[in-house]
């Protein structure tokens, strides 16, 4: 009995050793650090905290697909951030790294931020189910993983993103509002094949069409996220015979309108992005429509939450934004801005989370790796 008992204790020291040595994070209850920033998606989030560490740290980015001004964008933001003096403060380093769509390199992209021995590693994944192999790895390296906008579906990291299903239930709400035709056809210019955020997207868009009682024809075609494929693809779609009712273009979507203004087709109702341009096309024609998305700036979130989780504060497992949907006349200064680039994505403030930048601090960073 009482070798067992030595054998016991020998065992729980190892064990307690075992979990200094791997590290992770802790569950705790709420609230968390900052609830109008970090604000918990419900009230049954887990809440995480990480044993507190001396700074300054080294915070990777590791982004995917790169191929639209979306993301060249949400990158130049959060290195606009990491420059902010009291941001950079905090940082040692701050790395940026684009894969492209290849999700075997994205999450040896990954492991290598965790071999570098880097103190957070923040993803905008090409895959949500691919990376438990990386959360695991950089648990037991006490390494901490976020992720944005394309989150990671394990929940053993911190995931950071608006109701991506509920801009699709938007733009097909939008859509079915403004017309009265039965059967109705919509063309829905989509993303990336795969792309965690299409999908939930599409799921959404479709989900409240099927909910209507309506016939709805929807016609899709992929354009990427990008003005130039959307152009082409909805310029395509129209010259086979194609005539809609509404549009859903969910990136690129000044590319698309100007494929409908271009061929003649009727004005309809269309809802996309949140692109400088488009909203300007949306005013100077008087089109129809709605604009809504994610805030490239939720990249500079993600760095806040990181440093956050680093000091060892309270964080929630699951934290929700708020989505910016605005509708024409769009107010110049507020939902659109002429003076700033055709491509420039607006919801770069979080007010909540004391997150703001200037035209000239974005302007000033590019999309590239560093």
């Amino acid at each position: 009995m009482k070798a067992k008992m030595i054998m016991s204790a020998a065992f729980a020291a190892l064990l307690a050793s075992t979990s200094l040595t791997f590290g992770g994070p802790e569950t705790v209850s709420g609230p968390g650090a900052d609830p109008d920033c970090f604000a918990p998606v419900s009230a049954d989030t887990t809440y995480f905290k990480w044993a507190p560490r001396e700074g300054p740290y080294k915070v990777a980015l590791v982004n995917g697909f790169i191929a639209n001004d979306w993301r060249v964008q949400m990158i130049a933001v959060a290195k606009a951030y990491a420059e902010q003096p009291d941001v950079a403060a905090d940082l040692e380093e701050f790395k940026v790294i684009s894969v492209g769509e290849d999700i075997a390199a994205q999450i040896a992209a990954a492991n290598n931020f965790i071999d570098q021995g880097f103190d957070a590693i923040i993803i905008n994944a090409n895959n949500t189910a691919a990376f438990g192999s990386v959360v695991r790895k950089a648990n037991e390296a006490n390494v901490v993983v976020l992720s944005f906008d394309n989150v990671i579906d394990d929940p053993n990291q911190i995931a950071i993103n608006v109701d991506q299903k509920g801009l699709g239930r938007s733009a097909a709400e939008f859509l079915l509002s403004k017309t009265d035709a039965n059967p109705a056809k919509f063309l829905h210019v989509r993303g990336p094949a795969g792309q965690p955020v299409d999908i939930a997207r599409n799921d959404g868009f479709h989900e409240v069409i099927n909910a209507s009682g309506r016939t709805v024809q929807v016609t899709d075609v992929v354009g990427n996220w990008a003005p130039g494929d959307a152009q082409k693809v909805t310029a395509d779609a129209v010259a086979a015979g194609g005539v809609f009712d509404g549009i859903y273009v969910q990136g690129g979507s000044q590319g698309a309108t100007t494929a409908l203004l271009d061929a003649g087709h009727p004005m309809i109702p269309i809802t996309g992005e949140t692109e400088n341009a488009f909203r300007q096309l949306c005013n100077d024609k008087g089109l129809d429509c709605q604009s809504g998305g994610t805030g490239p700036a939720q990249s500079s979130v993600t760095i806040k939450t990181a440093i956050a989780a680093l000091k060892g504060e309270v964080i929630p497992q699951q934290i929700a934004l708020p989505t910016s949907i605005s509708y024409t006349p769009f107010e110049e200064g507020v939902d659109v801005f002429p003076a700033l680039p055709g491509s420039f994505f607006a919801g770069n403030n979080f007010e909540a989370c004391n997150i703001g930048f200037t035209a000239e601090e974005i302007a000033g960073q590019t999309g590239d790796n560093n």
